[in-house]
C-alpha cells in the first residue's frame, strides 16, 4: 500500500491542490498526471493512482480554475491560455522538486497541454503518454462533426437547433449532447462516480471550460479553436505512448499527426473504449502505462 500526501502550491497569486500517491524519493521516476477539459478537474482521471500500486509515485493536480485549486470566474475570456497552464506546471514541478525527473501523461486537453511542455525540451522530463488527445482543433472539428453525423436525426437537429439560437444552456440541448457523450467520451452505463464528480464540477463552475473551448466537446467556439502543436511536434525528444480508443471523439485522424512527427512513438488503441480508457478498459490501460514508463524511465 501506498501512502497518500495532500497539499497546495502558491502559484502567482493563486493555489494549485495536487496529491501525491507513492514516495517521490524512493528512485523510481515518479508520474505527473494533467486532466483535460480545459476546465475538467482530476477525479475522472483518479485511476492513474493505481499506477502507484507499482512503487512508481503518482502525483494527481487539479489546474488553476478547477476542483479544489482557486477558481477565478470573474477573469475574462483572455486570461485562460495555454501558458498560463504551462506556467502552472513548470511552478508544481519545482515546488514539488521533482523537476529534474519525472514523467508527465495528459489526457485529452491535458495531452495537448503535455505536448506544449514537451516541445520546450525540459532536462527533466523522461517520458510522456498523450491519452485521447488532438494534435490540432481543427482535426478535432473534423472529427466531431463526422461522429455527430453519425447521431440519430432527431438528435442532429436538436443540437443544430439550440447552437444557432443560443440556447446551448436549455436541458433539451444538455439531453441531446449527452447521446454523444454516451457514445464518445465515456460509454459506461451508469459513468463512474469520480466521471461523474467531474461533469458536475464542471457544470457548477464552466469558466475555464467556455472561455478556452465553447458549451460542448463538438462546439468549440473558445480560445483553443485555431491551436495545434503539429508544426512543433518534431522538437519532441522523450519516449512517448499515444493512447486512444476506437470510439473515441479523438479520432485516429486527430492523433495520427503525434505518430507522425514524434520520433519513436508508440500507438495503442483500446477497442472496447471511446475518450476514457482508464476508466472503461481500467487493468489494461494501467498495464499498457505502466509497462511503457517500466521500460523508459
Amino acid at each position: 500500500m501506498y501512502t497518500i500526501r495532500e497539499g497546495y502550491v502558491p502559484f502567482r497569486e493563486y493555489q494549485t491542490w495536487f496529491r501525491i500517491c507513492g514516495d517521490l524519493q524512493n528512485g523510481q521516476t515518479p508520474l505527473v498526471v494533467a486532466h483535460g477539459g480545459p476546465g475538467c478537474t482530476h477525479d475522472y482521471v483518479d485511476a492513474f493512482k493505481d499506477i502507484a500500486e507499482t512503487g512508481r509515485a503518482v502525483i494527481h493536480y487539479d489546474q488553476v480554475g478547477n476542483g479544489r485549486s482557486t477558481h477565478l470566474p470573474d477573469k475574462s475570456p483572455d486570461f485562460w491560455q495555454p501558458g498560463l497552464f504551462l506556467d502552472e506546471l513548470n511552478h508544481l514541478l519545482q515546488a514539488l522538486e521533482i523537476a529534474d525527473n519525472y514523467a508527465l501523461l495528459g489526457q485529452s486537453w491535458g495531452g495537448m497541454l503535455a505536448a506544449e511542455h514537451a516541445v520546450t525540451q525540459p532536462q527533466g522530463l523522461k517520458a510522456m503518454v498523450i491519452a485521447n488527445s488532438p494534435a490540432s482543433m481543427a482535426l478535432w472539428l473534423e472529427g466531431a462533426a463526422k461522429l455527430r453525423a453519425q447521431l440519430p436525426p432527431d438528435v442532429q437537429d436538436t443540437l443544430l437547433t439550440h447552437e444557432a439560437a443560443g440556447t446551448v444552456d436549455s436541458a433539451e440541448y444538455k439531453a441531446a449532447s449527452q447521446v454523444f457523450y454516451q457514445r464518445h467520451v465515456c460509454r459506461l452505463d451508469p459513468w463512474p462516480a469520480e466521471v461523474q464528480r467531474t461533469f458536475d464540477a464542471m457544470e457548477a463552475d464552466p469558466t475555464v471550460y467556455h472561455a478556452m473551448n465553447g458549451p460542448t466537446e463538438f462546439h468549440v467556439i473558445g480560445s483553443m479553436k485555431n491551436w495545434t502543436i503539429i508544426d512543433r511536434l518534431k522538437q519532441v525528444r522523450v519516449p512517448t505512448l499515444l493512447i486512444s480508443g476506437r470510439y473515441d471523439e479523438a479520432t485516429p485522424e486527430v492523433v495520427q499527426p503525434f505518430k507522425d512527427h514524434i520520433t519513436g512513438a508508440q500507438w495503442v488503441i483500446f477497442e472496447s473504449s471511446s475518450h476514457m480508457p482508464h476508466v472503461e478498459e481500467r487493468p489494461l490501460c494501467m498495464k499498457t502505462v505502466s509497462d511503457f514508463l517500466l521500460a523508459t524511465c
